[in-house]
């Protein structure tokens, strides 16, 4: 046991012990020192152990740490190649695409060179054929006019030939007539040598006016120069005018004693070209279209189109009746124009197919709006509206105001004649602009706004999209509005709105057709033909010229007019909504 305890401490155990420092016996436990120090060796032995244990696995952890170290030299050598040669790469990319963009300025160069070359080389050629094709285009067109010169003396050989012999017709009958009458004969020849004159005269004039040339010599001197000569050209007309077409029919003569190609050709004019072909196989005469039935439009002239069909019977209604009406004259170009004014024109394609003129918005249904796509409640009153002043305005084309004049403070005879534009334009002076463009498609007009009971301020906002949040934005538009319709009709509209069963307009609101009940058959058989159509604007003369007049109440003029709600003063209370 000495051996294995180092010497100093064997000294140390020694001395303490012949001292006497440690009682023999432990008091707490009972241990002898000779017990206590069997232990502590043993202690020692179990702790030697646990040192050499633990030395080897230190030196163990040197091996792998030193193993580690390495391994991460070698790793660190790999990195630094790798990183050269990344470097090495990047610089030979940036030098390829240096050569790349030079090599491509140069190919553009080359094309810019070779594109001038090419043109240089074509230029000259194409300037050959430029001429060629021009030479060509002349010869044709020198063809072309002799061909239409040749036709033109062709045909005013024929018109000559054909007034000759109608003079000669006419002065036959007379002399006969004369003769009849028991007139002399000196009379009678003089008036056959004073038609025969006359008939020279207008065939000179019409062959110095038709037929094209150069002024005689004799007429002018040289470097002389006169104007109202004859014309050198006698271009082609693309278009059919009112005195063409007189030329072809005379307007005096009644309807019923038309030629067919007369009446071939008002169809034309009337904008039924495409049932032309068989009107001529169908057609004798004027009468013949007088006396058909509605159902003969159908099956004889291919009308399938009921629009077509109501636009030819009023036509023909017109002829029979012999009544001038102002909205005959507005054709359906002119309507597509008006859709525009009054802010509708994503309806123009369907009126312009259906050929709707000034006669047909005058008798225009609610069951036509529906065959024409307007569904729309509102749309359906901004229509009925705008036909109510043009009703007021006699149907003028030109009524409808624009643009922004000089008046100040206008007022509401003024107002009913603003367009969708012009309501624009006030929008922009009372400093919305911004909303203004909302208003586009949707109707509005000044007759809208002036002649319609539920057209209020909340449902201009409610169409220029103001939000509901923005009270003071709406407050002022309440007040423009006010000023712009007068105090009469805003107290007019705020009773309305006050009224039981009202309901405010919407852009949602559609309108159905009527649909006849079992009742209805029974009134049908009494009433007239022209009765059973339910016009959208009733013909009413009464009580419109108060709105062009100076009237200390413009709006009450045209109370009974109310394109949805006719309205009697004593009971505005138990008026509903009717669709």
């Amino acid at each position: 046991m000495r051996r294995q305890v180092p010497i100093d401490t064997a000294h140390t155990l020694l001395e303490w012990l012949e001292k006497g420092g440690v009682n023999q016996q432990s008091p707490v436990n009972g241990e002898t020192n000779q017990e206590r120090l069997t232990r502590l060796e043993g202690d020692k032995e179990s702790l030697v152990l646990q040192v050499s244990v633990l030395t080897d696995q230190v030196e163990a952890q040197g091996v792998k740490i030193s193993d580690l170290e390495s391994s991460l030299e070698e790793h660190q050598h790999k990195l630094n190649s790798t990183e050269e040669m990344l470097q090495q790469e990047l610089l030979s990319r940036t030098s390829l695409e240096s050569q790349k963009l030079n090599l491509m300025g140069e190919v553009s160069y080359l094309k810019l060179k070779l594109v001038d070359m090419e043109e240089k080389q074509f230029h000259g050629v194409e300037r050959q054929l430029h001429i060629v094709i021009l030479w060509y285009c002349i010869h044709r067109y020198m063809m072309e006019l002799q061909r239409l010169k040749t036709g033109m003396e062709t045909l005013l050989v024929a018109n000559d030939e054909k007034v000759s012999r109608r003079l000669s017709k006419v002065t036959i009958n007379l002399c006969f007539s004369l003769l009849l009458r028991n007139v002399n004969d000196a009379q009678v020849l003089n008036i056959m040598y004073s038609m025969s004159m006359k008939s020279i005269t207008v065939l000179s004039s019409r062959i110095r006016r038709t037929q094209s040339g150069g002024l005689q010599g004799e007429d002018l001197e040289p470097n002389q120069f006169r104007r109202g000569g004859l014309r050198a050209t006698a271009g082609p007309r693309l278009t059919r005018t009112p005195e063409s077409g007189s030329t072809v029919r005379d307007m005096n003569t009644p309807f019923s004693q038309w030629t067919r190609e007369q009446v071939c050709g008002w169809l034309e004019d009337y904008g039924l070209g495409q049932y032309v072909n068989l009107t001529r196989q169908w057609v004798d005469n004027g009468q013949t279209l007088l006396s058909a039935r509605p159902q003969d439009f159908e099956k004889e002239m291919g009308i399938n189109h009921p629009l077509h069909r109501k636009k030819l019977q009023l036509a023909l209604r017109g002829f029979s009746t012999k009544a001038l009406e102002k909205s005959s004259e507005l054709d359906h170009i002119w309507v597509t124009r008006w859709l525009d004014d009054i802010g509708l024109p994503q309806y123009k394609d369907q009126f312009h197919e259906g050929r709707v003129d000034g006669r047909m918005l005058q008798y225009l249904t609610v069951n036509d709006l529906l065959f024409l796509k307007v569904t729309s409640q509102l749309h359906h009153l901004s229509i009925k509206c705008a036909i109510h002043v043009l009703h007021v305005n006699k149907f003028n084309p030109h009524c409808l105001r624009r643009r922004p004049g000089e008046e100040r403070n206008p007022s509401p005879s003024e107002v009913i004649q603003w367009s969708n534009h012009r309501v624009m334009e006030w929008l922009r002076a009372v400093d919305l602009a911004e909303y203004a463009p909302n208003l586009r498609g949707s109707g509005v007009h000044g007759g809208l706004i002036i002649l319609e009971l539920r057209f209020s301020s909340e449902t201009l906002a409610m169409l220029l999209n103001i939000p509901p949040q923005k009270t003071l934005l709406r407050r002022h538009l309440a007040t423009a509005f006010t000023a712009l319709v007068g105090m009469q009709a805003s107290l007019e509209k705020r009773e309305y709105a006050n009224a039981t069963g009202h309901a405010p307009l919407t852009t949602a609101a559609k309108v159905r057709p009527k649909k006849l009940g079992f009742t209805h058959f029974s009134h049908l058989r009494k009433r007239r033909p022209d009765d059973l159509a339910d016009y959208i604007c009733p013909i009413d003369s009464g009580g419109l010229s108060a709105m062009n007049g100076v009237s200390h109440r413009p709006y009450a003029g045209v109370r009974g007019l109310s394109p949805i709600l006719d309205r009697e003063p004593e009971r505005r209370e138990q008026v509903g909504p009717k669709s």
